[in-house]
């Protein structure tokens, strides 16, 4: 799918992704205690255009549409290291800000992971805030060896490798704020 950047002040309407789906092939979850309260590691979270600033392993995040909401259609990418090497990776999404719950969701709508959802959640607690990281996806649009490759390899390898460290890195920005 090719979305052209944003121009100018217009903002469309938020998307509306709903619930995770269930039922899916591969579920990676990342969780992480955060010192800080839920408002903090929340506008770090949805402030995705300033996780480069935060996070070494993002190359770069870019808006091509804004919603009212905050968020939009997003590109990004991110390094996957192994040792001293790194895997660029990138993805397209949808991404909803519910700033009631409070959450962020996106959609893959381009990039190998198209079809994933993805979930950031956010539980107050005393001294802190739980957040965690859903991802949910039956895998890339491969014949037979689809399943495989998202619950073998992508899932635990690429996804998991890049949300724990996305996840560590924002929490230690919200506790140094």
């Amino acid at each position: 799918m090719d979305v052209a950047p944003t121009t100018g002040a217009a903002h469309r309407p938020p998307y509306s992704l709903g619930p995770l789906p269930e039922g899916r092939r591969m579920v990676t979850r990342d969780v992480q205690w955060v010192r800080a309260p839920v408002d903090t590691i929340f506008a770090l979270a949805r402030e995705v255009e300033a996780w480069p600033q935060h996070l070494a392993h993002y190359r770069f995040v870019r808006m091509r549409e804004r919603a009212s909401d905050g968020g939009g259609i997003v590109e990004m990418s991110a390094n996957r290291p192994f040792g001293p090497l790194n895997w660029p990776t990138w993805w397209l999404s949808e991404m909803e800000v519910d700033a009631r719950r409070p959450a962020v969701r996106f959609r893959h709508i381009g990039g190998i992971t198209t079809g994933m959802d993805v979930e950031w959640a956010f539980a107050p607690q005393d001294g802190g805030t739980q957040v965690t990281l859903w991802h949910v996806w039956d895998g890339p649009r491969w014949p037979v060896i689809s399943g495989l490759a998202a619950t073998w390899v992508i899932g635990p390898v690429f996804i998991h490798g890049i949300a724990s460290r996305t996840l560590a890195g924002l929490a230690r920005a919200a506790e140094a704020r």
